[in-house]
């Protein structure tokens, strides 16, 4: 009877020690994800901090607690966590080798906060895909295109490759190929050109203007045109010159060539 009574006392404190393990591990992550969550806010009230290095140091302290709770639980369970420590140690290489792309992704997440090649906000190409910078986090990138799509990029595919970051300069300029007819009037076709571009206030007109023949094509004559303009505004005004080019010259009566053939038939009889 007493050993019975040993064993239902054993396991009554293995259940009590089981169920204080995971009341340890609910309310600590909870209280992980609430100290991230204030540290966060801390940290971005301060303007020094960017807003990407706040959401890389939030998940970084977030899992750091994790960790530490997980320890504490197994703790409660009777897990000696020294012991614990020299099995992982022990299992470091094979856990290294199974999760070499989760670890290089993490690196590349650290490269991407400490050299900063963009930040949240920023529209860039990488990894073969486009989008909106919405967040970096320990092993990925978050995109949202002009679409709305939500792309999820491993971290250690943009670092691998190149990076084109639209939204790092305050400036951009806008380049566009007019081509006219051979048949057409040079000189004004490139005062028409010119007045287009001097007629837009958004075009930063004292880092000059570009309007030059570049181009004797098969079917017609190609003029380069280029203009500076402040980055917000690039694609609306690359659509407005491009609609306006091409009103301006049915007005002007200057054409815009097409490709073209010439089929000759030739009669033997």
């Amino acid at each position: 009877m007493n050993s019975v009574e040993t064993v239902s006392d054993m396991i009554g404190v293995y259940a009590l020690n089981v169920a204080m393990a995971i009341v340890i591990f609910v309310i600590g992550k909870w209280v992980a994800r609430k100290v991230a969550d204030i540290a966060f806010k801390l940290m971005m009230k301060n303007s020094k901090i960017d807003e990407t290095l706040a959401k890389f140091l939030d998940d970084i302290i977030y899992y750091i607690l994790v960790v530490m709770v997980v320890l504490t639980a197994l703790k409660q369970l009777g897990v000696d966590t020294t012991s614990f420590f020299a099995i992982l140690g022990a299992a470091g290489l094979a856990i290294g080798l199974a999760l070499k792309d989760s670890l290089g992704n993490f690196a590349s997440g650290v490269m991407i906060i400490l050299f900063r090649p963009f930040k949240v906000g920023d529209f860039i190409n990488a990894a073969g895909v486009s989008g909106t910078v919405e967040e970096v986090t320990i092993f990925n990138t978050i995109l949202k295109t002009g679409d709305n799509q939500k792309l999820i990029v491993p971290n250690g595919s943009i670092t691998g490759g190149t990076i084109t970051n639209v939204n790092a300069k305050p400036e951009r300029r806008v380049d566009l190929v007019v081509g006219i007819g051979y048949d057409d009037d040079i000189k004004k076709a490139k005062e028409v050109l010119t007045n287009i571009i001097e007629a837009d206030e958004r075009v930063l007109k004292d880092k000059g203007i570009t309007v030059a023949v570049s181009e004797l094509a098969d079917s017609s004559v190609n003029f380069v045109v280029r203009a500076w303009v402040n980055t917000p505004d690039y694609w609306a005004v690359k659509f407005d010159l491009t609609e306006n080019i091409k009103l301006t010259f049915d007005k002007e009566g200057i054409s815009i060539p097409y490709p073209q053939q010439d089929v000759h038939h030739y009669n033997n009889d």
